[in-house]
């Protein structure tokens, strides 16, 4: 029970304390419709061989002069909100993420600044109860690096162990993935990416009274026992460069 408490406790403080990503979460809104028509966050219909949730992110087909960062991280954390409601799969078994980075710019990268890395890296590691055992990089253009270092020096050990760059070798990712679920454009069997983009951005939209209703929760931390959290508390970047600097 305690533990419980704890997790709702984290999952409402993160809430409240990153609006951008939590208070204005209409799915019609035109920056939210964006991203779902570019098909850049796609849950794929089949779980794994393990049962797991698979997710395929392309990042880089958006264009990064309309299409925001923060934007695509906000429709990262509707779909996580979906599946911790109606997704047994993903919360029991976990999840396991194709990262697609076929597309992207200098534009993309420079919109991945360490504070907003460190904002997500919390949100996924600390808010969010969700299980990842799996983040593979696929077509990582060279420039990525440093954001992939940053990216690596903010995650926890375990998940750090579990992240990983595959180039251009789609024969190690159908080791770790079926291709049979993958989407036909990756000679899989489980529909074009459109489509999937289609369903999602149809459930999505399905959800949006829960989604306008949401930001009405959140935490009081002046009502918190002992002190209160802060900001600075969650998403701080001084530790972090610490870290990146010894690594």
């Amino acid at each position: 029970m305690e533990r419980t408490k704890e997790k709702l406790d984290a999952y409402y403080t993160v809430k409240t304390h990153l609006k951008d990503y939590f208070y204005d979460r209409d799915p019609m809104s035109p920056d939210i419709q964006e991203v779902m028509k570019a098909g850049i966050l796609l849950p794929l219909r089949d779980p794994d061989d393990k049962g797991r949730r698979v997710f395929l992110m392309r990042p880089g087909k958006g264009d990064p002069s309309k299409i925001k960062m923060t934007s695509i991280i906000k429709v990262n954390m509707m779909i996580a909100d979906i599946s911790l409601l109606d997704d047994d799969i993903h919360t029991i078994a976990g999840s396991v993420s194709l990262c697609d980075m076929r597309g992207m710019t200098i534009g993309h990268v420079t919109q991945m600044t360490p504070s907003l890395m460190k904002q997500t890296m919390v949100c996924f590691q600390d808010g969010y109860p969700l299980r990842p055992k799996g983040i593979h990089y696929i077509y990582s253009p060279q420039f990525f690096e440093a954001a992939f270092n940053l990216l690596k020096s903010l995650s926890k050990e375990k998940l750090r162990k579990r992240i990983f760059i595959h180039g251009d070798n789609m024969e190690e990712i159908f080791k770790v993935i079926p291709q049979r679920i993958l989407p036909k454009e990756y000679g899989g069997d489980g529909g074009t990416t459109e489509e999937l983009a289609m369903e999602w951005k149809s459930k999505i939209e399905s959800y949006r009274d829960w989604f306008m209703e949401d930001k009405n929760y959140g935490v009081d931390e002046s009502k918190r026992p002992g002190k209160p959290k802060t900001y600075e508390d969650l998403f701080g970047m001084e530790g972090s460069f610490r870290q990146l600097s010894v690594d």
